[in-house]
């Protein structure tokens, strides 16, 4: 639990981190500042030489590149779940699978019913995805109200969440393909897994290499950013050192070398050097990267991200617009609606299993959470729609994860105040009966 733990808290602090730097970025694109602050974020990075010509705007290179990171660190967090966590039993995990499965079907589907036949049809992705910083850190405000396995629930089904949605960004927002550069991706992902394989375990060569196969899938028409999700899935999990292993080596370390020896490549230095390798590798590569990327991306990746695209000009009558109620309506109602429904079908088909403290009332309280997309929505909506309709599905986005934190935080409130209130009853009624 512990490295599940650390998860929830980071997230959590991000989670304010992220507001504040949303608020920042709809301020100044609603003051005199506005063109200053746009003209920023579309200023052109890059190598340009001839022929080539390697430049993106600033915020291109956030919602492709660093993005990308972020990606990484989600297919490294669901790995490390099902394979050393919470999810390692498959009945457990599939109630969250299910879960978020019907948390995209459902919104995509209100909305394209919604919008059939009109400009903003394409954009039926941006409703499919849960904002995991926001999620958790409206779960922290509960503190010890409640249980854990509702965080557990909700941590993975984000997750889930955000792993689907980069692969219909792949699929269904990518350019025409150009097979050739595909190629090279695969040629460089299968000699990451032979570099694996025969035990290379320095960071700096795969990050070399996956850098290339970023380049690749990037020159291909497929979005970059499912490379994230793809490397972070290869990463092992597995560590290569046993607690055991480690202790019959430190038993062996000698703390200085004697004055005799000096300080070269004496056995007392061999011994120490071995002592440091074994103490890095009592960690998987996983767990490792996890640890070392989860700060930088919570507290500067993601806020950077919604300072570049959080931004809008506040005007009440897109609040009219088709497509704002689309959205609205597809987080707002068919999240809960999703989540709760295909959640229901897999418990009663005997695929999943439910955690008896997690009832229906706390799982619709998360369920309501679920429709705070933000981030990923935000994400989906600037490679989704045209300049003209990116504003009207901002709105929608922006209302339906207000909307929806407060109503699951309602019900979860409530229903804490409620199991506090019934557990009072229940103790003074055991202490009248007498001994």
């Amino acid at each position: 639990m512990s490295p599940f733990i650390r998860f929830l808290h980071i997230q959590s602090a991000g989670g304010g981190i992220l507001l504040l730097f949303t608020l920042g970025a709809l301020f100044l694109s609603n003051s005199p500042w506005a063109d200053a602050f746009e003209h920023v974020w579309e200023t052109q990075l890059g190598i340009e030489a001839g022929a080539l010509d390697f430049s993106r705007s600033i915020r291109e290179w956030i919602n492709d590149g660093l993005m990308t990171l972020f990606f990484f660190l989600v297919a490294l967090e669901l790995k490390r779940e099902l394979v050393l966590g919470e999810l390692k039993t498959p009945r457990m995990a599939m109630l969250s699978i299910a879960g978020a499965v019907g948390g995209m079907l459902v919104p995509a589907s209100i909305y394209l019913l919604m919008q059939h036949g009109q400009p903003g049809e394409h954009g039926w992705g941006t409703v499919m995805a849960t904002d995991t910083a926001f999620v958790i850190g409206c779960l922290a405000l509960l503190g010890t109200r409640i249980p854990q396995s509702l965080r557990v629930f909700m941590l993975s089904l984000a997750i889930v969440d955000d792993i689907g949605a980069i692969l219909v960004v792949a699929i269904g927002y990518s350019g025409q393909i150009d097979w050739w550069p595909v190629v090279l991706a695969l040629l460089g992902l299968l000699f990451i897994r032979g570099m694996a394989m025969l035990g290379f375990r320095g960071f700096p060569i795969y990050f070399i290499v996956g850098s290339f196969v970023w380049l690749a899938v990037d020159a291909s028409g497929i979005h970059a950013t499912i490379t994230g999700v793809i490397l972070g899935l290869m990463t092992p999990a597995r560590r290569w050192v046993s607690d055991e292993q480690l202790y019959a080596i430190l038993e062996q370390v000698i703390a200085h070398p004697s004055a005799s020896q000096g300080s070269g490549d004496t056995e007392d230095r061999q011994t120490l050097q071995m002592a440091e390798f074994a103490s890095r590798e009592t960690l998987s590569p996983l767990e490792r990267l996890e640890i070392a990327l989860h700060p930088w991306v919570v507290f500067f990746i993601m806020p950077l991200f919604a300072f570049a695209n959080a931004g809008l000009s506040l005007d009440l009558n897109q609040l009219e617009s088709s497509l704002t109620l689309a959205v609205f309506l597809g987080f707002a109602l068919g999240k809960p609606i999703g989540i709760l429904s295909f959640s229901w079908l897999a418990l009663r088909s005997h695929i999943a299993i439910r955690p008896e403290e997690l009832n229906w009332r706390l799982m619709t309280g998360g369920s309501f959470l679920a429709g705070i997309g933000f981030t990923m929505a935000l994400f989906i909506a600037n490679i989704a729609f045209p300049d003209n309709l990116i504003d009207s599905a901002k709105v929608g986005i922006f209302l339906a994860s207000l909307i929806s934190a407060l109503a699951g935080l309602l019900i979860l409130f409530s229903t804490a105040a409620d199991s506090r209130t019934q557990l009072n009853s229940e103790g003074q009624i055991n202490r009248s009966r007498p001994s």
